[in-house]
């Protein structure tokens, strides 16, 4: 892993560092939190008597910031602390179903536009005060909705130009549906950070008898639309790659989309060997079910799903029948988003924290230094195979 000590920071921090955890996204603010006060008591003393330094260790960097709402639903973004001057990181988590607010005496869950709703007032209460607003949005809002098919509104590039207009320099997301989307802000900084080295270290801590290489292993895409993260993923590992298109019935339209007939594979075979099926998210699952289903019927022998974001939309019983049935053996997904008990108590569920790695993206950027080294993990992944492969522990 990279670890904080192995960088130079040498640039003076931008600001004093101030965290802002939004409601529903309190849980991932903590765990980054403390390794961010950890890494700055053990590298604080220092920078003790330097002004510009001024306020670098502390025992938290969360500060208070709420969003009360009224009786008829509508809300308002306060601040319980000063924010002047401050290097601000807006954390949110756009995809928590979780949270609820009455509404006329009933209960609501706070939907996607709820929580890009609260990222604005709460950034409306800082007012221009802050020394600079950075927004770290795992799962980017409207990044289905990334290109127009027809008379369609093009609401991620619309919710990009806003927040930026607004006073947000740096969006930091993982794994964008299409980083493209980009485009919309080209003067502003937008990264899209992808967590292939913390999958590879989630399966090769559980799975003990993985032999990577291309004649026991294959990275398979389940459609056209990430083959690059398939590709990219064989490439560090040294895997042969295949992928699935989906072939479609452009004659009907169920659920606003035309509905897949099949999944057709390209790439050499599967027989005997171990598949890691990556994506950016599960919504549903039958995409995923059904290629692994595929592979199962072309002798594949263990098949593990990694996606960014598993959003289970339909519930997870279809994943523990085909855990049972011996379709899928693991499924791994980060905590970028929220997570559900029942999921994390699955015994095919590998979780992948992603706090550290945001830990270091605040710290590196807060000082002014560049990401390069930590958006490419191919170093590190190197580092991580090579000990798992002598037997240590990963």
């Amino acid at each position: 892993m990279l670890r904080r000590t192995e960088r130079i920071l040498e640039n003076i921090p931008v600001g004093s560092l101030g965290l802002i955890s939004l409601t529903g996204c309190e849980e991932l603010g903590k765990k980054v939190d403390d390794y961010l006060v950890k890494w700055r008591h053990e590298s604080g003393n220092a920078f003790r008597d330097d002004i510009a330094f001024s306020g670098y260790e502390k025992d938290s960097y969360l500060l208070d910031a709420r969003v009360p709402r009224f009786g008829s639903g509508e809300a308002k973004g306060v601040l319980g602390e000063s924010v002047r001057g401050k290097d601000l990181y807006l954390m949110v988590d756009v995809c928590n179903y979780s949270i609820t607010y009455s509404l006329a005496g009933k209960t609501n869950h706070m939907s996607p536009d709820d929580h890009f709703q609260n990222l604005k007032r709460i950034i409306a209460a800082i007012g221009g005060k802050g020394r600079r607003i950075n927004v770290i949005m795992p799962f980017l809002y409207e990044s289905r909705q990334h290109k127009r098919s027809s008379r369609e509104s093009l609401d991620c590039a619309l919710a990009l130009q806003e927040l930026v207009r607004m006073g947000v320099e740096n969006i930091i997301t993982f794994d964008a549906h299409d980083p493209r989307v980009q485009n919309a802000i080209p003067l502003s900084g937008f990264e899209t950070v992808s967590p292939t080295y913390q999958f590879i270290k989630g399966l090769l801590r559980n799975v003990k008898d993985l032999q990577i290489d291309a004649d026991h292993m294959m990275a398979i895409s389940p459609d056209e639309g990430g083959t690059n993260r398939a590709v990219y993923l064989a490439n560090v590992l040294g895997l042969d790659m295949g992928m699935f298109y989906k072939r479609r019935d452009y004659t009907k339209i169920v659920d606003g989309r035309n509905p897949i007939v099949a999944h057709e594979f390209l790439g050499s075979s599967v027989e005997g060997k171990d598949v890691i099926i990556i994506d950016d998210m599960i919504s549903s699952g039958d995409s995923i079910i059904d290629v692994a289903t595929e592979l199962k019927q072309r002798k594949a022998n263990r098949i593990f799903a990694a996606a960014t974001f598993g959003l289970f939309t339909n519930g997870m019983e279809k994943f523990d029948k085909a855990y049972e049935d011996g379709i899928i053996h693991g499924i791994l997904t980060t905590n970028l988003i929220y997570q559900t008990p029942e999921l994390l108590s699955k015994p095919y569920y590998i979780n992948c924290d992603m706090s550290k790695y945001i830990a270091l993206i605040i710290d590196t950027l807060n000082h002014d230094g560049s990401l390069s080294s930590i958006l490419s993990p191919n170093e590190r992944i190197q580092h991580v195979l090579q000990k798992y492969k002598n037997g240590e522990p990963v």
